[in-house]
């Protein structure tokens, strides 16, 4: 360990970035106008050093945080000043899908750069053909939403960029929210460096960084050498066809190496990711496998290695769509990750591996609003304890919207919100965890969409215990793909029902 920060400074330092990065989501959520945001937390904050490593996050949306050191590197080369702002979706340059917006701050102290702030937002709409971002059938990014490439924010840019896109005061209203936490978590950053001195802050993040990979190391090191495979499928929105995921994992010594050789090629439909967001995927799976305690950050990254062929389903070229990549081909890869890493270790059976995405939205003059939801479900048993129930997992890690917010702020009346009984896997050791039953009631002429998946493919059971119930969806009592959009007038119902989790031991 560098001899100028010593095991307790560091500790402190640890715990006062994290406290920063905490705040900095408090601040988002609370100064939020869109229900995604201030209520069910579809947001992420971090903070990073001056070369663009990530060295602390706060406990929020993996998909987000595991990505977003991609977005500093997009603008890490670029010139910076204080008080500059940076803004950025664009999947291919940073981003992950359109509907996530970043904006990134750098940090000054004494005219130098000592870090930047980031938060990645969820945005309830982004322009484009569809409300809400959220095409079940978008084949290019065009087809998405508007694609911002990163760009320096002036006083102009938040006003132009809300003008494309629907209900453009909320859109302000959010954008603004997450210009407030950066500017907290640049605030945070700097009162360290007045307190401690740049020097010593800066000596910190190189050992914040340096901690985090010895505990990686350490604990791959503990494992015997070996190799294991797993594979697993998504859903074709085109014909219902399997769409392979295949990852060998290798581990020698202190080294994990992750080979995704074998995955589809690039597909038509949107179920495409850009590689941050495979990376992203595959962290989460490696940390909460070997170290969940370790600090959040890019040190316990590094002896890791991922080979993901060009061109594939998970590192799409441009202009493929990629809005379902982003939230169920992460989340098929974190299950894939995970079942291949039970070769060295004990681990869980699967979770829901959905995110069960719903849009709703209506042009109804005078009534018109946009708004979008995920649905959590059942979570997979382990050797210790049962799958817990209706919660969000993996790589969502959002909350519910509450019904009351819910109903006050749409027309719509939540007709039922409740355990899915009995979804859970069967396990000898412990049960998975329930899904969750959502019935929601249009009150006016209103359009939805849905991107789900695990209606085909249920979530597997470990080590003997049976699998857990596959999603099913409905509009009035009818059976509707897991992958749609249409209309609903007044009284219809759509009605999602969530995966249980798989369960443990034969």
């Amino acid at each position: 360990m560098s001899g100028a920060v010593d095991p307790i400074a560091l500790q402190v330092l640890i715990g006062a970035l994290r406290s920063a990065c905490e705040e900095m989501g408090a601040v988002l959520v609370r100064s939020a106008h869109s229900p995604n945001i201030k209520e069910r937390r579809d947001c992420s904050t971090a903070l990073f050093d001056a070369r663009g490593e990530l060295v602390m996050q706060a406990a929020q949306i993996p998909v987000h945080l595991g990505s977003m050191p991609e977005a500093v590197a997009a603008v890490i080369g670029e010139e910076q000043h204080p008080g500059d702002l940076w803004i950025l979706n664009d999947p291919y340059r940073g981003g992950t899908h359109l509907p996530d917006i970043t904006l990134i701050s750098p940090v000054f102290h004494s005219e130098e750069l000592i870090g930047f702030a980031a938060s990645r937002a969820h945005h309830a709409d982004v322009g484009g053909p569809t409300p809400g971002g959220m095409p079940f059938d978008s084949h290019t990014l065009a087809d998405e939403g508007v694609v911002i490439p990163p760009t320096r924010v002036d006083s102009e840019t938040f006003d132009s960029l809300a003008a494309q896109m629907r209900n453009p005061t909320q859109r302000l209203a959010d954008l603004r929210a997450q210009q407030a936490a950066n500017a907290t978590g640049a605030n945070r950053l700097q009162e360290l460096c007045q307190r401690m001195g740049t020097a010593q802050v800066q000596d910190g993040l190189e050992e914040i960084l340096a901690y985090a990979e010895r505990r990686m190391r350490a604990a791959l090191a503990a494992l015997p050498d070996g190799t294991g495979e797993a594979e697993d499928f998504l859903e074709s929105p085109e014909d219902g066809s399997d769409i392979p995921i295949r990852v060998r994992a290798e581990l020698h010594g202190e080294e994990l190496r992750l080979d995704f050789a074998g995955s589809a090629e690039q597909t038509q439909g949107n179920l495409n990711c850009p590689a941050s967001v495979t990376h992203a995927a595959c962290l989460y799976a490696v940390r909460v496998v070997f170290d969940p305690d370790a600090p959040p950050s890019a040190g316990s990254w590094r002896p890791v290695t991922m080979e993901i062929p060009k061109g594939t389903l998970l590192d799409a070229e441009p202009p493929a769509a990629v809005v379902a990549g982003n939230v169920e081909t992460s989340s098929r890869v974190a299950d894939v990750v995970v079942r291949a890493l039970g070769a060295f270790t004990e681990v869980a059976a699967d979770g829901q591996g959905t995110m069960n995405n719903l849009t709703l939205s209506s042009e109804v003059e005078g009534e018109a609003f946009t708004y979008y939801e995920t649905i959590g479900g059942g979570q997979g048993a382990s050797a210790d304890v049962p799958g817990p129930n209706s919660i969000h997992v993996a790589m969502s890690n959002t909350l519910n919207t509450p019904i009351e917010a819910l109903e006050l702020e749409y027309p719509l009346r939540v007709r039922e919100l409740a355990v899915r009984r009995g979804s859970g896997g069967v396990g000898a050791r412990h049960d998975g965890g329930d899904g969750i039953v959502r019935e929601i009631e249009a009150l006016i002429p209103m359009r939805y969409g849905l991107i789900s998946e695990r209606r085909k493919h249920a979530p597997q059971g470990r080590n003997g215990g049976s699998d857990g119930a596959p999603g099913r969806d409905t509009l009035n009592g009818e059976p509707i793909p897991a992958k749609s959009a249409g209309d609903l007038k007044p009284g219809d119902v759509l009605k999602i029902e969530t995966p249980g989790g798989g369960g443990y031991g034969g």
